[in-house]
């Protein structure tokens, strides 16, 4: 029922098909000869490159037994012999994966993804996303949120893809050939990504469930140069020209209001379609052309003219009980939406930081400015003599005591106030404190006169 569709190389020359555990190749177009064969115990699926030759094939082994799954990535017809293989990537938690070559055939990208979340996270399973390169290199691609990979996408030009993933509003990053963070855009409602023919543009949308929103972004640049919505689109593709979008709503996804509209990407409809309303629409697509025949533009902010008359799409009210009809509206939000962020490393810095280690940093600084206040606030309850002079007094106290029954009373005092001191900044830091560790607290002023007295006696 899967993965039996036989697979072409873009020029034709090779067609290859899986065939119990084995994929088989056909060279020219004569499929009364198996030209080549590459046999793996169990292999489930498997992708040809993209691109002229040297072909290029990755093949996925589900594990089992305890046995991880494992991805590799062959050059045609060098199968045999242990060291074959260009790259493998082994991992566990794969019911199935989606392979994803990028264009100059150089890495491919895995999305990993269980049928159930054994944590109970998440209906949709779990995924992780996986890099492997031709040249043996492999990462487990690091995405700070949790939740669903809804989308990943090659850049044209092979060096950084997108990846659209986490519990909505979902968060899309750009990461480089190192698998790290390069810009992030935040969160918000999207669950698919799409770069320009030429790659120098990248629309970030939310359709199927969500409203049709549509993010158009300078990827050079990282500006946003529109926010145009494409309400209950079921279809989206760039014209090859790298200028236009086509969107389209077709059946059987949606039978009602089928038709299309084609934008300029400054967010301009320059031409609408709508089905009659006993009518369906069944698919649209953009005439196809060779890459290179439409050389890449200027990027403009300006939205360009258009004849077609422009829609403000309705805003629904939100549902408002009896009892708060007549109230003053407050606007609220269930989640706060994080911003777009630069994750190059900037000048002087190593590498940037990211939204966990600023909110540590903060916490850090918020604790250190805690600690600095209470100490301020205990200095006049210390001896009237300046700071400066009681750290070398405390330090001679260790050697010139000729008792060490004192010795041993002043040690077990400034344990006890290590101890305070560590209880006042859980208790700044917000953490709510048991009965006997407020009473230790409260004892602070005691065991400071006691200390001093046991000093000044030396």
């Amino acid at each position: 029922m899967q993965n039996w569709c036989p697979s072409w190389s873009e020029d034709e020359t090779i067609c290859a098909r899986n065939v119990n555990n084995e994929v088989h190749f056909f060279e020219s177009n004569n499929f009364n000869t198996i030209t080549n064969k590459l046999h793996l115990q169990k292999i489930s699926d498997f992708v040809l490159s993209p691109g002229p030759q040297p072909y290029k094939v990755a093949v996925y082994v589900p594990g089992s037994k305890g046995a991880p799954s494992f991805v590799r990535l062959y050059q045609y017809p060098n199968f045999d012999g242990p060291h074959a293989a260009l790259a493998n990537k082994s991992f566990f938690k794969a019911d199935k994966v989606t392979m994803l070559w990028n264009k100059k055939a150089t890495a491919v990208l895995v999305i990993a993804s269980t049928d159930v979340d054994k944590t109970g996270a998440s209906y949709y399973g779990e995924q992780t996303l996986h890099y492997i390169a031709t040249n043996g290199e492999s990462a487990v691609v690091q995405l700070p949120k949790n939740g669903p990979i809804y989308d990943v996408v090659w850049n044209s030009s092979s060096t950084e893809f997108c990846a659209v993933y986490g519990f909505m509003p979902a968060k899309a990053t750009i990461f480089n050939l190192k698998c790290d963070p390069v810009f992030d855009f935040g969160t918000g409602p999207r669950n698919a990504a799409y770069y320009s023919p030429h790659g120098h543009i990248l629309v970030l949308a939310g359709f199927g469930n969500l409203r049709g929103q549509m993010e158009v972004w300078d990827v050079k640049n990282y500006k946003l140069i529109s926010k145009p919505v494409a309400s209950d689109s079921t279809y989206f593709a760039w014209c090859p020209d790298g200028e236009h979008i086509l969107t389209a709503t077709c059946a059987p996804r949606l039978r009602v209001n089928n038709g299309y509209k084609i934008w300029h990407y400054t967010g301009s409809v320059l031409h609408k379609y709508d089905v009659p309303s006993n009518g369906e629409l069944w698919q649209v697509s953009w005439q196809p052309f060779l890459d290179g025949i439409f050389p890449a533009k200027t990027i403009t902010y300006q939205a360009v003219p258009s004849d077609v008359p422009s829609e403000e799409p309705k805003v629904a009210t939100a549902y408002r009980p009896p009892a708060l009809r007549n109230k003053p509206i407050t606007n609220s939000k269930l989640h706060e939406d994080e911003p777009p962020q630069n994750m190059k490393p900037q000048p002087g810095n190593d590498k940037p930081l990211s939204k966990t280690a600023l909110k540590n940093q903060r916490k850090h600084e918020a604790k250190k400015a805690a600690k600095q206040e209470a100490r301020s606030d205990k200095s006049p309850d210390l001896a009237p003599t300046p700071a400066p002079q009681s750290t070398p007094r405390n330090t001679l106290s260790h050697s010139t005591s000729g008792d060490p029954e004192i010795d041993r009373k002043i040690k077990n005092l400034r344990k006890k106030l290590k101890a305070i001191e560590q209880l006042k900044e859980q208790a700044a830091t917000g953490k709510q404190l048991e009965k006997n560790q407020l009473e230790k607290i409260q004892k602070e002023k005691a065991l400071l006169q006691e200390l001093e007295d046991l000093e000044l006696g030396i």
